[in-house]
Formats: C-alpha cells, structure tokens, sequence
C-alpha cells in the first residue's frame, strides 16, 4: 500500500472512530486498520512486549508518517483538539507508564499518545448540567443538539 492510499485508508479509520466515540486514538485507528491486532494490543498494555511499534508489522518510517498524517488531519482538517493521555499496563502490581516507539523518542511517544478530541465531546464532559435532572438524558441532548429527546 502507498503512502496515498495508506492516508486515505487512515482518515476513512479515523473519521468512523470519530462518530463512534467522539475522539481519535492513534491507537484505535491502527486497531481499525486491522494493522494492530487486539492480542498485540493486549500484550502491550499487559508489558509482554517492550515497546508498541515491537507489533506493528511493516517499517519504522511507514508509521512516522501514519502519526503526522493523522495528527495534522485531526487537528487542521477536523478542527479536533490534542489532548495528551498517559497510557499505563494493566494486570497486577504497580501500574507503570508504557513505551510506543523503540527508541523512547518523546516527539512520536507525543504522537502515539495524542487523543484528538471533538469540541462538542469536550464541551459536554466539562460543562454543568442544565435543568435536566438526568445527566445521561442532558449529555445526549448537548452531543446532539437539534434531535427531540424525551
């Protein structure tokens, strides 16, 4: 896959995650690529491998690319808003910090730990209820402004 179509097929990725979750992880999107495999992810997160990019087939340089990609669409295309998230393991024991890329470059663990975020996600989370007393029932109606809502 060239670099058009692999950016093509990354935005398709991000733009689903998007309307599924509200925000987009680099994480998600190589799930939803298929280029990140569930168990990898999961050996990952549980510290069975050193580093993220140890599972990711395919070059260092394709997934450099991958993250700008990604990273200026969100940001300039989408309007998205960055917003770094820590990522530790799992299992037992004291909860350690994990390592995307395989030489601990902190400009791609930035990249690969970047959530983008939508405004309207961001804005619903933060502000205060209105006069709704169900908060579930007052976040759906500001997520989708505009739709009936009982």
């Amino acid at each position: 896959m060239n670099r058009t179509e692999l950016a093509r097929k990354a935005k398709t990725t991000a733009g689903q995650i998007l309307q599924a979750k509200g925000y987009i992880s680099m994480v998600d999107v190589l799930m939803g690529m298929g280029t990140l495999t569930k168990e990898n992810y999961e050996r990952w997160r549980f510290r069975q491998v050193s580093h993220l990019e140890q599972v990711l087939p395919g070059s260092l340089n394709k997934f450099q690319f991958l993250l700008r990609t990604l990273r200026s669409h969100a940001r300039d295309e989408l309007g998205l808003t960055p917003s770094r998230t820590v990522y530790t393991s799992w299992g037992k024991g004291h909860r350690q910090p994990l390592r995307f890329s395989k030489y601990g470059n902190p400009y791609l663990e930035e990249l690969y730990s970047t959530h983008y975020v939508s405004r309207r996600l961001k804005q619903a989370k933060f502000e205060p209820h209105g006069a709704t007393s169900d908060p579930k029932q007052d976040l759906e109606s500001r997520l989708n402004p505009g739709l009936p809502h009982p």
